[in-house]
């Protein structure tokens, strides 16, 4: 898709699109930022596409396109597009790096058959009597020759050195597309897409191995009203301040990321929900403990508290069944008044 649209954009039809985008966005009223301005070239251009469906979807429920979704929207589905596309870069110059090597080598290669024969050349003149002026000769084309290998040897062993050099620079750069594609951008934690691919990694091994594993979700109590009232930096703010905790209480195997909006997801390996309760609670006791200040006019933004719900996976149970029941302990601390922490197995208990 990425492709398609960079083509376009260098294309005559360059303007068309570019046209319909705004058009589109001022008819629905979406503010043409530059985030929502790429996800509309990719909707106009490809109106049947994931991004195109799931656009309509929240519109069609009377919803817009805030920063906050603009930014799910992108992490959903444009990294991978820039993924694949950055990945083939770098693979097509591995492949010329890797060429140059092969020539550079197949040249010595060559060099050191030449090499070989004029040994043999040279010993096959001193196995008979030479006068002193022909073994002078022969001695002097010895050592051109073992000059000429000897520089193209260290030629080579420098562009094996600058090769090696190359390749790493390659790779570190791969890591740093993929860390890039799994980052949320806004809270630093992991995004919905690496969330999912590790949910499936760890019920798996969960599955296998017969060891626990829990899964949490925290959600940041009235975040809408208080992002209404404070405006969407000094949203932004509480989000990067919550995820600082979660990440400071889950470090590896622990896995924690941003699910959507204001709501972060944990993966808690070998460990049972009864156990993970007071994580949890110091999750949530350290975020309500401290004060934040409005950074632009030092205002005092008041009380922030989190409510938790947590599920422990039941070998053979679909992942997503794991999903809704944490959802369901999270949706029932919401309802018995917000900031706290309800184990998925006191709901069935209850019922």
């Amino acid at each position: 898709m990425s492709e398609d649209i960079d083509a376009a954009v260098r294309s005559p039809e360059a303007y068309d699109l570019a046209r319909t985008a705004l058009e589109d966005m001022e008819r629905r009223g979406i503010w043409p930022t530059p985030l929502n301005y790429e996800l509309w070239l990719h909707f106009v251009a490809h109106p049947s596409s994931l991004l195109a469906q799931e656009i309509e979807r929240i519109l069609s429920q009377g919803s817009t396109i805030t920063d906050d979704v603009g930014e799910e929207l992108a992490a959903a589905f444009l990294p991978k597009a820039k993924l694949n596309e950055q990945i083939r870069d770098a693979g097509v110059q591995l492949n010329r790096e890797l060429a140059s090597v092969a020539l550079a080598i197949k040249q010595a290669q060559a060099s050191n058959e030449q090499y070989g024969e004029t040994l043999a050349t040279v010993g096959r003149d001193l196995e008979s009597d030479v006068a002193p002026l022909t073994l002078k000769e022969l001695v002097a084309t010895l050592s051109a020759a073992t000059r000429q290998v000897q520089q193209e040897t260290r030629s080579l062993e420098i562009r094996l050195d600058e090769s090696a050099s190359e390749v790493t620079r390659l790779r570190e750069h791969l890591e740093q597309v993929r860390r890039d594609a799994t980052t949320d951008a806004l809270t630093k934690l992991a995004n919905r897409k690496a969330f999912d691919d590790e949910l499936v990694r760890t019920c798996t091994e969960a599955s296998e191995s017969g060891e626990p594993l829990a899964l949490a979700f925290i959600d940041i109590d009235h975040f809408k009203r208080f992002n209404d009232n404070w405006g969407h930096q000094t949203g932004d703010q509480v989000l990067r301040y919550v995820a600082s905790v979660i990440a400071r209480m889950t470090p590896a195997p622990r896995f924690a990321a941003r699910f959507g909006g204001e709501e972060f997801a944990m993966l808690f390996p070998c460990e049972r929900a009864a156990d993970v309760i007071s994580t949890l609670e110091e999750i949530r006791i350290e975020v309500s403990s401290r004060t934040l200040k409005r950074r632009s006019t030092n205002e005092d933004l008041g009380a922030i508290t989190v409510s938790a719900g947590v599920a422990e996976y039941v070998p053979g149970e679909d992942m997503h069944a794991l999903v809704e029941r944490a959802d369901e302990a999270l949706y029932a601390s919401k309802h018995a008044g917000r900031n706290r922490t309800t184990n998925a197995r006191e709901i069935a208990s209850a019922a």
